[in-house]
């Protein structure tokens, strides 16, 4: 089953180069980027079961084998990425053809929304199946223009500018990440991450630890890390409501998985466990401190978003396998949840008019369904019991309990007043845009009903996340194997060179 391996980076690669030549025929490319991602998602399901069942799928792309050729890598972290990163697209484009067509652009659309969408998810699936640094750039740097098209998108002066502070941001990690794969190569002769293993291990300290240091800077910056989360709070709520949710679910967890590949692969032994704990203690409190004085719900969700990457850095910076798999967990949770938040505060906005706090309320009463879609993700993201955002934050509190250091108790602590400021930060938008009396700017009657295009992405979202936590069981049995996987990195290297020597 290898050639299912790039099947999830060609097929958005050539359906962007189809729709792209659609140019002026909506429907046509609707129909072809459904059909793509939605092929993209069920291979993504395949390539899930058999790297569960079986050993890690490996292709090496033209035939070239490693280390000279590209490889191409589906164990199974990268295909549970796949996976819900695949039926997270998928959502968020029916979204936007729902709300394309509730703004009447149905008939006269953006012709380079759907191609540059497409390639978006090429790059980010071409990120996680990357079996060496220089692929992995590539999928990075695939993802990012794809972005800077979708962030400025409309080309309205807010877009512009958040997305100069983003172009830019991006363009500085880029040039560290790129920096810091020429010093790798000076150093070792090779950017395969299988072979790198065995040569990264007989660097001097000194030169390995500035390397660490240079990768971890460069995935900080596109993982929001405090103190190099500032850019995205500005950056993404400009962007129309799909491009939030997108961008919110995916982009940084890109940056997330990189941190946990290359820290788990090319650098154990928790040289960086300190650091990384420290910082992950600092991004979840100061990133909620930020949620709390928002005023503006899409403003309050990329605070979320920021203070929640915390939680994952908590449980790699352990460098122990329950908190490595309670990471892993934790990333499908927060990806699921917090694109429905988005996608949810995108409904309010076209039922209320504004996202902004001062200008909504009785929105519960207006429109029941849109309650129900907010309330039960932000619950979930609160991790209230038996949410799978309390699953995944119990399992981190454990692995933290069982370390028994002070960083990890302080994490622990950490964590829990985390949870307990985000549980008031969404109750706060709960009561004042959804109890209180409304005021009049919001309208009311039939013509303002929701979109169904919009609410059934919307719902399937939520349901999925609710299916997380029927699910737990079996999906942190997945990721513990994967926690496994990821320590034992004699299985990653015999899976690339099939037992031989690198």
């Amino acid at each position: 089953m290898n050639f299912l391996v790039p099947l999830p980076v060609v097929m958005p690669l050539f359906g962007a180069a189809l729709t792209l030549m659609m140019a002026g025929k909506p429907r046509a490319q609707r129909t072809v980027s459904l059909t793509v991602l939605t092929a993209t998602l069920l291979v993504s399901c395949a390539l899930l079961y058999f790297s569960t069942t079986d050993a890690p799928l490996v292709v090496a792309v033209g035939g070239w084998s490693a280390p000279l050729g590209i490889v191409l890598i589906a164990d199974q972290l990268a295909a549970l990425m796949l996976v819900v990163s695949s039926a997270v697209t998928l959502c968020v484009l029916v979204y936007s053809i729902g709300q394309g067509m509730a703004d009447g652009h149905e008939e006269t659309p953006l012709s380079v929304y759907h191609p540059t969408y497409l390639v978006l998810t090429a790059g980010v699936t071409n990120a996680f199946l990357a079996g060496d640094l220089f692929n992995l750039y590539v999928g990075f740097e695939i993802l990012l223009v794809a972005s800077y098209v979708l962030l400025t998108i409309g080309g309205t002066e807010n877009r512009i500018r958040a997305g100069s502070t983003y172009v830019v941001v991006s363009l500085l990690s880029s040039v560290i990440f790129l920096t810091a794969i020429g010093l790798i190569y000076g150093a070792t002769g090779t950017l395969n991450l299988a072979q790198l293993v065995e040569r990264l291990d007989a660097l001097p300290d000194g030169l390995r630890l500035i390397l660490q240091g240079m990768l971890l800077l460069a995935f900080g910056i596109k993982a929001a890390v405090f103190p190099l989360s500032s850019w995205l709070p500005d950056s993404y709520p400009t962007a129309p409501a799909p491009v939030t949710a997108v961008f919110a679910g995916l982009l940084t967890k890109v940056g997330v998985y990189a941190i946990i590949r290359t820290e788990t692969l090319l650098f154990p032994g928790g040289r960086a466990a300190a650091v990384l704990l420290i910082l992950g203690l600092l991004t979840m409190v100061i990133g909620i401190l930020g949620a709390v004085a928002q005023s503006d719900i899409k403003r309050l969700l990329s605070f979320t978003l920021v203070s929640h990457i915390g939680y994952l850095l908590f449980g790699v910076g352990l460098t122990t396998q329950l908190g490595l798999s309670s990471a892993i967990f934790y990333v499908v949770h927060h990806i699921t949840i917090q694109t429905t938040l988005f996608l949810a505060a995108g409904l309010i906005e076209k039922r209320g008019g504004s996202t902004a706090l001062d200008k909504l309320g009785g929105l519960a009463k207006l429109s029941p369904v849109l309650a129900i879609l907010f309330l039960i993700p932000a619950l979930n993201l609160a991790g209230i019991p038996p949410f799978s955002g309390f699953i995944g934050k119990l399992g981190l509190v454990q692995a933290g309990v069982a370390d028994g250091g002070v960083l990890p108790w302080l994490l622990v602590a950490g964590g829990i007043l985390t949870s307990l400021l985000t549980l008031y930060a969404v109750a706060r938008v709960w009561n004042l845009a959804f109890w209180r009396t409304p005021p009049k700017s919001v309208p009311s009657g039939s013509s303002s009903l929701l979109p169904p295009l919009m609410v059934a992405p919307t719902m399937a979202l939520v349901l999925l996340g609710v299916g997380l936590t029927v699910v737990a069981g079996p999906l942190f049995e997945v990721g513990d194997q994967a926690a496994s996987s990821l320590m034992e990195r004699s299985y990653y290297v015999q899976a690339v060179f099939g037992g031989g020597a690198p």
